[in-house]
């Protein structure tokens, strides 16, 4: 009887160790393919105006997605901090609410803590600072005219009395508040990518700030 239990049981231990040596293939095989490097490349426009002799031009960065978060920002950010560092752009949030990385990227402006890469390695993408702006550096445009322009519409509440001024607080309707916002998923703080396209409409106008 014993003999006929060890014969049983062979059958069976040699389909487990079939079964778990396919299983390890296949675990190697997804490894692998995971393995496998996604290269992307991204054209950046760079400028330096206060060093001598620099010109605009394009800078081509090459990035394993496998080893990037799936945003634009992410792929700046992992080009400043282990690629080049002399890099240069805005960045706060990371929520697509500050609009601090405005910019145009294939060209759209957009934000790039929202716009998601795109994964066709085929294609270059394409980055530069918002157009129809003075730049800083890079991808730094000059927002001095913008804030210019938003001081002198003075967009806060005054007191009628403002001898009065720090004793009491305003208490802000709901029907105040609503006026703030745009649409339900655009804030005044998001016109930063929303400027240049109204200055080039109209240039003499405040633009955005009067939003």
């Amino acid at each position: 009887m014993a003999a006929v239990a060890r014969v049983s049981l062979r059958p069976r231990f040699a389909a487990t160790a079939l079964g778990g040596a396919c299983l390890q293939a296949c675990r190697g095989a997804q490894t692998a393919a995971a393995a496998a490097p996604r290269i992307k490349k991204f054209a950046i426009y760079r400028w330096d105006p206060d060093k001598t002799g620099d010109k605009p031009r394009m800078q081509t960065y090459e990035i394993d997605l496998n080893k990037c978060g799936p945003m634009v920002l992410d792929a700046l950010i992992k080009i400043k901090n282990e690629m080049d560092s002399t890099l240069t752009f805005r960045r706060s949030c990371r929520e697509g609410i500050c609009g601090s990385c405005a910019m145009n990227i294939n060209g759209g402006n957009t934000l790039a803590c929202t716009r998601r890469i795109d994964t066709d390695l085929n294609k270059v993408s394409k980055i530069y600072p918002l157009p129809h702006m003075y730049v800083i550096k890079d991808l730094v445009p000059d927002l001095s005219n913008f804030y210019a322009q938003y001081k002198s519409i003075e967009p806060y509440l005054k007191k009628k009395d403002e001898s009065q001024g720090g004793k009491q607080q305003y208490l802000q309707s709901i029907e105040d508040r609503e006026k703030l916002v745009i649409t339900p998923s655009l804030s005044w703080l998001e016109g930063f990518r929303c400027t240049d396209v109204i200055r080039e409409e109209c240039p003499a106008g405040v633009g955005w700030a009067a939003a």
